[in-house]
């Protein structure tokens, strides 16, 4: 440290020599405010509820990071009483100004109560505004950029719809042309590579990368957006497409240097994330649940959040301890905690109805309805619980014993709740099952209980519609045999809503027909309702197909010799439309319109005959194509008509016009199909009789070379070429002409 000599003093004040000072007292300006955030919107308090209020505060702020030297600074000020109190805002200093940003993420729209919603702002960011001028500066207008319509596929002439398909390293979307090869709408190689997914309304095309997901959409499929997140290997969307959700079995590691990506240190470790579709903003990471035990296979169900049909929660079970139901988009805890149930194994949101949305866009928002299950624990029996969100109120429970399972299968309107109940005999050799039906949109909830007496292979309700379909095996291989390696008889039964007649009539469910000694494991109900397909998928021995028709009304001569009495007999409109096989068929999948069915042999499953097949809904089969190393099609979904129901009565009443103006239309089709046809044919022949030419004169001058001769052509005439037609009868339609 320099002194000062009093004999020998600097003349000037600018030669005195102040480093020591400046050394000792100098301020750490690398620093500067960034670690400092500002806290708005506190209750007003005075000294002797500060320190409450700062305990509260500090176990709100103790997971974002360390506060420099417990530092909280609370300004005060005296009101018009002369009472010392705070001014509604505080300093609050961390260690980096890394978690004051992470403060300012998650701590900003915290809750605290009724009144009061935090506001949480780094204190540059409000030194920054605050010098904003005074004067307005109108931005400079930025040139209007017309982006292509994401459902531009809708406005097709012929009202077709679009396919996906996946096969080798190259993806092509494809339409439908019925009896035709479909046409290429886009193609692209290597455009993923795991898989492709459609968003629910059909508007994205999503693809997978090793460094996450894109989306593709419009006339031209453009690239929309891009989502960071390595190894993604699952999505999910919202059902209006609004949120995305990624999952990769690999837990998310951030950079300590050149952070380019939109993960911070709260994300470290999460392997679940949530995305803005829009805006391709991140919104909230998440891990997955606890790891499996030791020497367990690691699995996971998917979607781990399932969302409410209004799109503002969504949800995930932990299982055996709680639900956690979250509101979007501030992606926050449901009244800050998670619903405890114990033994809570899995749940179901209850879909809207048509009645239910259209009260949503009048401002009539309703509670959304999830049901949820528990097993037997100790002395309680297993329970199936209907729970409103957000109100958590309890609206019926239904007790049930004897439980070995249970599945909560929603009809897709939220009219009624099935749960197929499996049950296990005392001695656990012999398995049954029965079905809880819950109606919910009458009073009081009525459960009825449909008795089945062998085991439930599957259950499918029909689209907007009161019937339902089951298939049942009481094969006694079905305990032991591994999928796919035996292949069991089973039967089909179909149930209907009998409401009877008079008010005062019970209503249940009742059998329409039982189709027994088959082989089918799995249902599939047209989008429409009413036709179904029975089918055998991923067996080795079996690929039956089987198209059905519930509400086939047979010709008037016909039905007067249905004993059963028509109308008051539902078996009396079953029919078997047409039975089918399509060779190793492991997926099958109705397009939108529920007038055609895909089915695939996927090389994901086997490498025999893959490839796929197109059929009407009456089970004729119109194309078929194998494709080596084929893995996917998948249909492109169609949103919801923007017709009024006016109009779609008005569209019914004149069908026929319709029908007839779209028939022309085909047949004008179906004639350029032809005559393109014949002239690609006449083609191939022309240019095989060119080559043949061609042969023969290169084959003659090669005799000619050796010395041998060509034998004489003992016809003078000239050969004359043939061109033999075949006729087929695809479809004969019979008229009674009064």
């Amino acid at each position: 440290m320099a002194r000062f000599d009093l004999n020998n003093l600097p003349e000037h004040e600018e030669e005195i020599d102040f480093s020591d000072i400046e050394e000792r007292y100098q301020l750490s300006f690398e620093e500067g405010f960034d670690n400092i955030v500002v806290v708005d919107n506190l209750p007003l308090v005075d000294d002797t509820k500060q320190e409450k209020l700062i305990q509260f505060l500090r176990k709100i702020f103790k997971n974002v990071g360390e506060i420099r030297d417990n530092h909280f600074t609370m300004p005060k000020a005296q009101n018009e009483k002369g009472k010392l109190m705070s001014k509604g805002f505080m300093f609050i200093e961390f260690e980096t100004a890394e978690q004051a940003s992470l403060a300012v993420k998650l701590i900003d729209g915290f809750k605290m109560d009724k009144s009061h919603t935090l506001a949480v702002n780094r204190f540059t960011d409000v030194e920054k505004y605050s010098t904003v001028e005074e004067e307005f500066h109108a931005p400079a207008e930025e040139e209007f950029i017309e982006k292509e319509h994401l459902k531009s596929w809708l406005a097709d002439e012929l009202g077709r719809d679009q396919m996906v398909i996946y096969r080798h390293n190259d993806v092509q979307v494809l339409w439908n042309m019925q009896k035709e090869q479909p046409q290429i709408a886009h193609s692209k190689p290597n455009w993923t590579e795991t898989y492709v997914q459609w968003s629910p309304l059909g508007s994205y095309l999503t693809t997978f990368h090793t460094q996450g997901v894109a989306l593709w959409g419009g006339e031209s499929w453009k690239k929309i957006v891009r989502f960071f997140h390595p190894d993604v290997k699952l999505i999910d969307y919202s059902p209006n497409e609004r949120y995305l959700v990624t999952w990769s079995n690999k837990p998310i590691v951030v950079p300590e240097e050149n952070n380019e990506t939109p993960f911070g240190p709260e994300d470290e470790g999460n392997q679940i994330v949530i995305w803005d579709v829009k805006s391709g903003a991140l919104l909230r990471t998440f891990p997955s649940l606890a790891p499996p035990a030791a020497g367990a296979r690691p699995t996971v169900s998917w979607p781990v959040f399932k969302w409410s049909p209004s799109e503002r929660y969504f949800a995930r079970v932990t299982p055996g301890s709680q639900i956690s139901v979250y509101e979007a988009p501030s992606m926050g805890l449901l009244n800050k905690k998670s619903i405890k149930i114990d033994g809570v194994v899995d749940f179901e949101w209850a879909p809207s109805s048509s009645a239910d949305k259209e009260a949503a866009k009048a401002g009539r928002v309703k509670d959304d309805l999830l049901a949820y299950w528990t097993p037997e624990v100790d002395n309680q029996p297993a329970r199936v619980t209907l729970l409103s969100v957000p109100t958590q109120n309890i609206i019926r429970t239904k007790n049930l014993f004897n439980v070995s399972d249970c599945k909560l299968h929603w009809q897709n309107q939220g009219d009624f709740l099935c749960v197929k109940v499996d049950r296990v005999t005392k001695n656990k050799k012999q398995t049954s099952s029965n079905l809880e039906v819950f109606r919910v949109r009458e009073k009081d909830i009525p459960v009825e209980v449909v008795e089945v007496k062998e085991s439930i292979l599957a259950f499918a309700w029909e689209p907007k519609g009161e019937r339902f379909a089951v298939i049942t095996t009481s094969d006694p291989n079905f305990t032991s045999a591994t999928p796919g390696s035996t292949t069991l008889k089973t039967s089909a039964s179909f149930y209907y809503l009998d409401k009877g007649k008079g008010k005062d009539t019970l209503q249940s469910f009742k059998v329409i027909k039982t189709l027994a000694g088959k082989s089918c494991n799995t249902i599939f109900w047209s989008p429409k309702g009413r036709n179904v397909v029975l089918a055998t998928l991923r067996s080795q021995t079996v690929w039956d197909l089987e198209f059905y028709d519930l509400d086939f009304e047979p010709l008037e001569s016909a039905a007067a010799k249905v004993p059963t009495g028509g109308e008051k007999d539902p078996s009396a409109y079953l029919q078997l439309l047409a039975s089918g096989e399509h060779y190793g068929v492991t997926d099958i999948e109705w397009d939108p319109s529920g007038r055609f069915v895909a089915t695939s042999a996927s090389v994901w499953r086997h490498t025999m005959e893959n490839g796929y097949q197109i059929w009407d809904f009456k089970g004729q089969m119109l194309y078929k194509e194998t494709l080596e190393k084929f893995k996917q099609l998948v249909w492109r979904p169609r949103p919801k008509t923007l017709l009024s129901k006016e109009q779609i009565k008005n569209i019914r009443k004149n069908l026929r016009e319709y029908s007839s103006r779209f028939e022309e239309m085909d047949r004008s089709a179906s004639s350029q199909v032809s005559s393109a046809e014949r002239t690609r044919r006449r083609e191939l022949l022309e240019e095989w009789a060119t080559w043949r030419k061609r042969v023969e004169a290169d084959l003659a001058s090669d005799r000619a070379a050796l010395g041998q001769q060509l034998a004489a052509n003992t016809d003078d005439e000239e050969a004359e070429e043939v061109d033999e037609w075949i006729e087929e009868v695809i479809d004969e339609k019979e008229e009674i002409v009064a």
